[in-house]
C-alpha cells in the first residue's frame, strides 16, 4: 500500500517512500546538515584561533627584538696578597730557681751495744709542788665537786619518729604490700578467675593492662584505675578482677600499716 506524500515532505522523504528507512542510508540523509554545519562552525573556530595565536607569536617576537643587549666589562682584580708573618720578640728567659733554705739536721748514729753494769739510768725530775706552801706540813680537808645534776633528765620519754597520717597514700613504703600467699597465690587465683573477653578473641588481640589500686589499712583495694590497655574488653576485665581479690597483706611504715598504691600487670595472651 502506497504512502501518501504531504505537501511539507522533503526530498528525503519521495525517495524513501515505501522503502525501509531502518538502514543506514536514510539515517546518514537525515543527519547530513547537522553534521555540515557542526564541523563549518568548528573549522571557523579553529582558523580564527590560528589568527590570533599568529598574531600573538608576532607581539612576542617584535618585544624580544626591541629588547637591547647590554655586554658588561669584567674587571680583573689581582689577588689580595698574602698577610705578612709577624715576627714575635723571643720570650724572656726563665727566672733562676730559688734556693731551698737550708734545715739543721742529725746525722744518724749507730746504736752502742753496753753491759748492763754500764748503763745508767736518769733520775727522775722533782715532783712539782701544788698548792699552797707552807713552813709546816699540815692535812686539811679536800673539797670534792660533783656535776650538777638535772632533775628532769630522768623523766624524759624518748623520741618516737613521727607517724603517718590515717589518709596519707604512700606511693613508696618499707614493706610493700602483698597478695595474701605471695606470687604463687596470685598466679592461681588469675588463672581461675580471669576470663579472656570474646571481642579480644576475634580480633586477636593481647597485651599487658596495667592497673593501679590503693591497698587499706585493712587489706581493701579501692580507687582501681587503669593506667595503660589495649581495648576489646580487656580493660574492663581487668578491673573486673581487681575488684575481686580478696584483702591483700597492707604495706607498712615503721613498722605500722598504711595506705599504699599498688600497680599490678595482667597479661591476656590467646592459646595456640
Amino acid at each position: 500500500m502506497s504512502q501518501v506524500i504531504s505537501q511539507d515532505a522533503t526530498l528525503d522523504d519521495i525517495i524513501f517512500r515505501n522503502k525501509n528507512r531502518e538502514y543506514g542510508a536514510f539515517d546518514l540523509r537525515t543527519r547530513y546538515p547537522k553534521v555540515m554545519k557542526r564541523s563549518v562552525l568548528l573549522g571557523s573556530a579553529l582558523f580564527v584561533g590560528a589568527l590570533l595565536l599568529a598574531a600573538f607569536w608576532k607581539q612576542l617576537t617584535a618585544a624580544a627584538e626591541n629588547k637591547t643587549e647590554v655586554t658588561a666589562e669584567v674587571m680583573k682584580l689581582d689577588k689580595p696578597a698574602p698577610p705578612k708573618k709577624v715576627e714575635l720578640p723571643p720570650p724572656p728567659p726563665p727566672p733562676p730557681p730559688k734556693e731551698i733554705p737550708k734545715v739543721t739536721t742529725t746525722k744518724f748514729l749507730p746504736p752502742e751495744i753496753k753491759h748492763d753494769e754500764e748503763v745508767t739510768k736518769p733520775e727522775p725530775p722533782p715532783e712539782e709542788v701544788k698548792g699552797n706552801t707552807a713552813s709546816e706540813t699540815v692535812k686539811g680537808e679536800t673539797e670534792s665537786y660533783e656535776p650538777p645534776v638535772d632533775p628532769d633528765a630522768g623523766k624524759a620519754a624518748p623520741v618516737e619518729p613521727p607517724r603517718p597520717a590515717e589518709d596519707e597514700i604512700f606511693t613508696a613504703v618499707e614493706q610493700q604490700a602483698e597478695f595474701p600467699g605471695g606470687s604463687g597465690a596470685w598466679a592461681r587465683f588469675l588463672g581461675k578467675t580471669l576470663k579472656y573477653p570474646s571481642a579480644a578473641q576475634r580480633a586477636n588481640v593481647g597485651g599487658r593492662v596495667f592497673v593501679s589500686f590503693v591497698v587499706n589499712t585493712d587489706g581493701s583495694v579501692q580507687d582501681v584505675q587503669v593506667l595503660k590497655g589495649v581495648g576489646f574488653g580487656c580493660d574492663e576485665e581487668a578491673i573486673r578482677v581487681i575488684k575481686s581479690m580478696p584483702r591483700w597483706n597492707p604495706g607498712k611504715q615503721s613498722g605500722r600499716a598504711v595506705r599504699s598504691r599498688f600497680t599490678q600487670p595482667i597479661t591476656f595472651v590467646l592459646s595456640e
